[in-house]
């Protein structure tokens, strides 16, 4: 269902909405609208979950996590990486 909002806009704003809806071809109030839509949709509409959303939407994402597989035995600690850098960032890389 939508709803009707109407606003009120500087005309300085109104008249960068208005060029570049002309751009787009649309009227100003359908790209207001689907500006506004589109950020809610990035940032606004996580607010207004509930509880079980909330829990589902966690569920879809930790069904990512996993365990890493190696086939050989790594040391994985900062210092170990970072003296494979510094050797790694030293070579050459020609064949010896």
């Amino acid at each position: 269902m939508n709803q009707i909002l109407t606003l009120e806009l500087s005309e300085q704003t109104f008249a960068a909405i208005q060029l570049q809806a002309q751009t787009f071809g649309i009227s100003p109030e359908r790209l207001a609208a689907t500006l506004l839509e589109q950020q809610f949709e990035r940032q606004g509409f996580k607010l207004l979950l509930n509880e079980a959303q909330k829990n589902a939407a966690r569920a879809r994402f930790e069904r990512h996590f996993g365990t890493l597989q190696l086939d050989e035995s790594r040391n994985l600690d900062n210092e170990s990486i970072d003296a494979d850098l510094v050797k790694e960032y030293a070579s050459n890389h020609e064949e010896e």
